[in-house]
């Protein structure tokens, strides 16, 4: 209760700073982030942080294909990042008399057990 009330309290302050404050002030604000962002440095910096998540998106997809390997998951984060080689998903099928999941290839499904999509046929 105690942390719904400053949260609330929180809220309440800054809104009667931000009406005070006025039109004005916000329209000051928004010209320098403006400013800030053409300005070339800045934007050097962005472009080169932009390079730098780029190299750690495509290392971190390395590193989940080699440990990931070929299992549904794996084949699952392939197919999402786009790689150029995805190793088909195993289907989950209902087991023999216990009902427990197993795992099957796509070529051995048949009518009545899920599909690659996870609907029945």
């Amino acid at each position: 209760m105690r942390n719904k009330l400053l949260f609330l309290t929180g809220i309440g302050v800054g809104y009667v700073l931000g009406t005070k404050a006025g039109r004005e002030r916000y329209e000051q604000i928004r010209r320098t982030a403006q400013k800030v962002r053409e300005n070339p440095t800045v934007q050097e910096a962005t472009g080169s942080l932009q390079a730098q998540a780029g190299s750690l998106v495509n290392t971190a997809k390395g590193v989940a294909n080699d440990k990931l390997g070929n299992t549904a998951i794996g084949a699952k984060v392939s197919n999402l990042l786009g790689s150029s080689s995805p190793t088909p998903a195993p289907t989950v099928t209902a087991g023999p008399a216990t009902g427990a999941p197993s795992a099957t290839t796509p070529s051995a499904t048949t009518p009545g057990s899920a599909g690659s999509n996870g609907s029945l046929s």
